[in-house]
């Protein structure tokens, strides 16, 4: 099998699948039990987010556990909005953003608030000027993602983050999912940050908000004492558990990882050149994605005949439902593009051997879906 779907979701590492089972098996008390066994369960928890803190150079009283990144985005989004409504309704956020981040502004938008979308350059990177311009005094939320999951383009999220200081009753969210692992991230003027381990061999179903201990939002989730007050129910040991260690690998001999990332990337992007196809992501996009767009190829069928091959690559995000990528649109002013996109996820586990594999039959399919007009 050749993976390279990295950008939606990650093998789960052994280590990690180990920490959870461990964890699973031996600490069966509910965190919230005031037993030895409860005790325990909290003393692992507290310990697990004191790692990931220190990580991430951010205070332990800032993590919410979540489900995962879309819930996070959902919370963030929503809880802010909701509890300071009375400052204004008046959102900022780029066409560049995930579908869990665009559904709950769409929500709110029926609920009576204003969303403006920033203004990009012709390399899919925020305008600064133009997002000065449309900072508001009533502008309550900012909501640009670090890194866009489908092109790979990458915000320059500490100048955004200075902009938006000057407006002290807005806040600032970014959806780091597609950064975490994968850059050095600096959260410290982002007020809330969304994650999920699944994207960094972590385990699926556990990730993270990262809010501001002075900030309060409104919970989505009611009822029920947990980590935090701002999203009820039982704390699940195992999963902060193996996030805390995900994450401690994904930056163990990250400089070295990240050099072998840039070199497959490099590999794969002159490999790519030869092939009839346009190459979306630019200089300003993470290594780690590499967006394409076919011609006179559906993505859809492509994505199926490299199935056939045991290669596995995305077409849009695997949460989007639109007939085109708003992403890829958005970066290349092209719908045809955007229609006919594919993408190619990388991480320090791909070797040049498989791109080697997939280049052949990319060019192989290209070549046999041209002549049969698919």
């Amino acid at each position: 099998m050749i993976y390279l779907d990295y950008s939606a979701t990650t093998k789960v590492d052994e280590e990690v699948l180990d920490t959870y089972c461990k964890v699973a098996r031996e600490y069966v008390g509910n965190p919230n039990s005031l037993h030895r066994l409860g005790v325990e369960a909290n003393e692992l928890i507290e310990a697990s987010t004191k790692k990931i803190a220190e990580i991430l150079n951010i205070n332990p009283k800032d993590i919410i556990y979540t489900s995962g990144a879309s819930e996070a985005n959902n919370l963030a989004i929503k809880g802010i909005c909701l509890k300071y409504q009375n400052r204004g309704k008046h959102i900022i956020t780029t066409e560049l953003e995930h579908s869990s981040v665009i559904a709950p502004l769409n929500y709110l938008q029926n609920q009576g608030f204003e969303v403006d979308f920033v203004k990009l350059d012709n390399n899919g990177v925020v305008d600064l000027e133009d997002l000065k311009k449309k900072m508001r005094e009533d502008t309550i939320l900012v909501s640009i993602a670090a890194v866009n999951s489908e092109v790979g383009v990458a915000q320059p999220i500490e100048k955004i983050a200075e902009i938006i200081k000057e407006y002290p009753k807005c806040y600032f969210h970014s959806d780091v999912t597609q950064s975490i692992g994968k850059q050095r991230v600096n959260l410290e003027n982002v007020d809330l940050a969304s994650f999920s381990a699944q994207k960094f061999f972590g385990m699926k179903g556990v990730g993270c908000l990262i809010k501001k201990d002075s900030i309060v939002i409104e919970p989505l989730i009611h009822g029920g004492k947990s980590t935090t007050v701002y999203r009820s129910g039982t704390p699940a040991t195992p999963l902060i558990a193996s996030l805390a260690k995900a994450l401690r690998l994904a930056y163990d001999n990250f400089e070295e990882k990240q050099k072998k990332v840039q070199e497959i990337h490099d590999y794969t992007i002159e490999k790519l050149k030869k092939l009839d196809i346009f190459i979306n992501s630019n200089s300003h996009c993470l290594p780690n994605i590499i967006n394409v767009s076919l011609k006179n190829i559906k993505p859809e069928t492509m994505q199926h005949a490299l199935e056939e091959y045991d290669i596995f690559l995305s077409t849009q995000t695997a949460c989007s439902s639109a007939e085109y990528s708003k992403a890829v649109y958005a970066v290349t002013q092209d719908k045809e593009k955007a229609r006919h996109s594919i993408r190619i996820s990388l991480s320090y586990k791909t070797t040049k051997e498989e791109i080697d594999k997939f280049i052949e039959v990319f060019s192989k399919l290209i070549e046999e879906l041209n002549i049969r007009g698919e």
